[in-house]
């Protein structure tokens, strides 16, 4: 086939019939004011070649040159050609070596090529195919019908084989591609200004992935590294496999929209900083593993984790390392996050145990193995079997204690537990640990960073919110009884509230010395929570602190009163109740401090 463009009519020289049949011919006509082009481009891809007469436009000069005549599918490897336009150039080499070593012509752009041909690779530079340069700093190499015909061309279609021939436009059979690095650009630790985001912004690569992942029936399109090999292995075999081919056009699409998004995500960033609930967004899941089952044996499940520019060095349990044990469930999951995002809330050395999401013992101390014992005292039960978790490193004490600590309830049974969560650890401390259980499952991640948008799924469609980051620090403690509570009761207080936040509603927790006594959690009314919470108090209830993560509806014969008889010493909660006149009395009659807090912690 054979390309001529010309940018301004020049007659054609007459040496250009002696030039060589195959080849890429540029002829410049120089002047003072511009420089014309006179293109012919002749493709060697094809063993059929013939000679056609081509005109140039406004001009009656004729050159007859050798041309192929598009391939159909069903052409040997030795005739098809290879397009490469790579920013990560990961295993270049050995994808290139293994093509040239299958008989293909490799069409490539910019530092792209220089890569293969420092590898010993041979390659046609598509400024050769366009017969136009890169231009505008690069925004323009590969928007050019030469190539896109050759992508798009559906070879079954005479209609488009014909089209092909008309223009002197060849065919690609395969496109391997992956995009400027966007998302590592707008995410680097020194940040990067709007103009060099911008630049950042591929075009010509999405456009070109796009092509060929819609038509790769007769394009095989590839954006990942890691499935070189597999590409090479199916090439060598010269199969006709569909699935294959719409497995790598379906991860194609997936890798332009997920792209996509993280531009989406910035922009939006950049128009409305104040404003987190855009019209719409999206957001690109990564699968990081399937797991067993879901939450009962019967329901499938996997693992995904959130690639949003949001949450990159965000913390969190998605990004966990695990050392040790077992494979995560998706019961473990959601465990271990409840865990983490409790424990991390404190600013003392604290131990937070779980089961079934809900903080069940709770405790800060100076030291870390006093916190973790009071933990397991305040539910024993529930502790076996559950997560623990720590806001400080776990060494080699803390460590042994875990292996070796005995169950309250008899002294006897070592307490056991599904997870173990920290920031660190130690050495010696990871070793103790492997050697408590081979199912342990051991995990080190990061604290969850502040601010992040919350999303859960409800029967089609999803609720966003912010995070609930609120800290005792970031409100205020009202006293509207007439008793004031005293310092170490404000501070139960605080610490009871805290925990609070983390129960499932209709959620009480009773605390004192920054130690949980007991909660109550999940029940349809809050007197039932109370007298949970209570019964596992006992008689340590008495001058405690309780928190409550909403109103009290009545006070009187009810909640706030049974409380206040059990020996309360001061409850903390929102108000905001048409009642709320009523619990200040009762809390008068008893002699009991009321903080209202005019903050809600509801947990669904």
């Amino acid at each position: 086939m054979i390309r001529l463009s010309a940018a301004a009519p020049a007659p054609a020289p007459a040496s250009i019939a002696a030039q060589p049949p195959y080849s890429n011919i540029l002829y410049t006509l120089l002047n003072k004011k511009r420089i014309p082009i006179f293109c012919v481009r002749v493709h060697t891809t094809s063993l059929h070649s013939s000679y056609s007469p081509i005109r140039a436009m406004a001009h009656s000069h004729t050159v007859s040159v050798p041309t192929n005549q598009p391939q159909s599918s069903s052409s040997s490897q030795a005739n098809k050609q290879a397009l490469i336009s790579l920013s990560d150039k990961k295993d270049l080499a050995s994808l290139g070596i293994g093509l040239q070593e299958l008989g293909y012509t490799i069409v490539s752009t910019g530092g792209t090529a220089t890569s293969l041909e420092n590898a010993g690779v041979s390659v046609t530079k598509v400024e050769q195919l366009t017969c136009f340069p890169e231009m505008l700093d690069g925004r323009v190499k590969t928007l050019h019908p030469n190539i896109h015909g050759g992508i798009l061309a559906r070879r079954d279609q005479k209609h488009h084989m014909d089209a092909l021939s008309e223009h002197g436009i060849g065919t690609f059979d395969l496109v391997v591609v992956n995009l400027y690095p966007f998302y590592d650009k707008v995410t680097s630790a020194g940040g990067i200004d709007f103009e060099d985001g911008i630049e950042n912004i591929d075009i010509g690569g999405p456009a070109m992935i796009r092509a060929a992942a819609k038509n790769h029936k007769d394009v095989l399109v590839v954006v990942d590294s890691e499935d070189y090999p597999a590409l090479l292995e199916f090439l060598k075999g010269n199969q006709d496999d569909q699935q294959f081919r719409r497995k790598l056009a379906w991860k194609a699409f997936q890798h332009v929209a997920s792209y996509d998004s993280a531009v989406s995500e910035w922009l939006w960033k950049q128009t409305a900083e104040e404003d987190k609930f855009p019209p719409s967004f999206t957001v690109p899941l990564e699968l990081k593993s399937s797991l067993r089952y879901g939450e009962n044996p019967h329901q499938k499940a996997a693992f995904y984790v959130d690639k949003s520019l949001a949450e990159v060095n965000a913390g969190g349990i998605a990004t966990a390392i695990q050392h040790h044990g077992k494979e995560m469930s998706y019961n473990n999951y959601l465990d271990a996050d409840a865990a983490w995002n409790c424990v991390s809330e404190f600013k003392n050395p604290t131990c937070v145990i779980v089961k079934h999401t809900n903080p069940c013992g709770v405790a800060s101390r100076d030291d870390i193995l006093e916190a973790y014992k009071l933990a397991v005292k305040a539910d024993p039960v529930s502790a076996f079997g559950g997560i623990v978790a720590f806001n400080v490193e776990v060494d080699e004490a803390l460590a042994k204690e875990l292996r070796e600590y005995r169950s309250p309830t008899d002294g006897e049974t070592r307490m056991f537990y599904e997870i173990v969560v920290a920031p660190s650890y130690t050495e010696q401390g990871l070793e103790i640990l492997r050697g408590k259980s081979k199912n342990l499952r051991i995990l080190e991640t990061k604290k969850n960073k502040k601010g992040k948008l919350s999303l859960r799924q409800v029967g089609g469609g999803w609720l966003a919110q912010d995070s609930d980051d609120l800290t005792p620090e970031d409100i205020q403690f009202k006293v509207v009884s007439e008793k004031k509570p005293q310092e170490s009761e404000l501070h139960d207080a605080e610490f009871a509230w805290l925990c609070v936040k983390h129960v499932k509603s209709n959620a009480i927790v009773i605390a004192k010395n920054n130690c949980m006594l007991g909660m109550g959690s999940g029940q349809p009314n809050r007197r039932e929570s109370l007298r949970i919470a209570m019964k596992k108090a006992g008689d340590e209830v008495k001058g405690a602190a309780l928190a409550s993560d909403a109103f009290f509806p009545f006070a009187w014969k009810d909640a706030v009163e049974e409380a206040c008889e059990s020996g309360i010493g001061v409850i903390a909660e929102p108000g905001g109740s048409i009642r709320d006149g009523d619990a200040i009395d009762c809390c008068n009659k008893y002699g009991v401090a009321l903080l209202l807090t005019s903050v809600r912690h509801f947990r669904h």
